[in-house]
């Protein structure tokens, strides 16, 4: 395991443990880093899950319109949305993404080549599939939604 590019995010029931992808989102996993270094990403909700598709977070608003960082490049890929996979969140513009980030449930190939995937849950998954569900297609979360209690690099994890 490369700790440097292994990112850990503490949920209520256990960790996550996500291989992180500078292959294909250099500029993206710098982002993640830094945010995570910075302690940004504790405590933030997930404030979009939606059954059978994924759990949408990294907005430190809560509302889905917030972001942290600067705006990045997309940096698309080849690499499939199969479960586990990481991926950016963003507007309808490409070059939109900031702190917001996904984790698919399941296959979700639609998103194919649309959107920047920078890492995989390599252990944890089962953690991620007790993220609280939101209502209908919005997948907005009832309060209190489940949040990120801590996310740190691994090189920089006491445990």
């Amino acid at each position: 395991m490369d700790k440097e590019n292994t990112l850990y995010i503490d949920l209520k029931d256990g960790r996550v443990v996500i291989e992180m992808r500078p292959d294909l989102a250099p500029k993206h996993v710098a982002q993640i880093k830094k945010l995570a270094r910075e302690g940004k990403y504790n405590g933030v909700v997930f404030h979009r899950v939606i059954e059978g598709f994924m759990a949408q977070t990294g907005d430190p608003d809560g509302t889905g319109s917030g972001g942290m960082g600067d705006l990045l490049n997309a940096e698309f890929s080849k690499e499939p949305h199969v479960r586990g996979v990481v991926s950016m969140a963003r507007t309808n513009e490409p070059n939109s993404a900031r702190s917001q980030f996904f984790i698919v449930f399941k296959d979700s190939n639609f998103l194919d080549g649309q959107y920047t995937v920078w890492g995989k849950v390599t252990s944890g998954m089962e953690f991620v599939d007790k993220i609280k569900r939101g209502a209908g297609q919005s997948g907005a979360v009832a309060a209190p939604p489940d949040k990120m209690v801590k996310v740190q690099v691994a090189a920089d994890a006491k445990e």
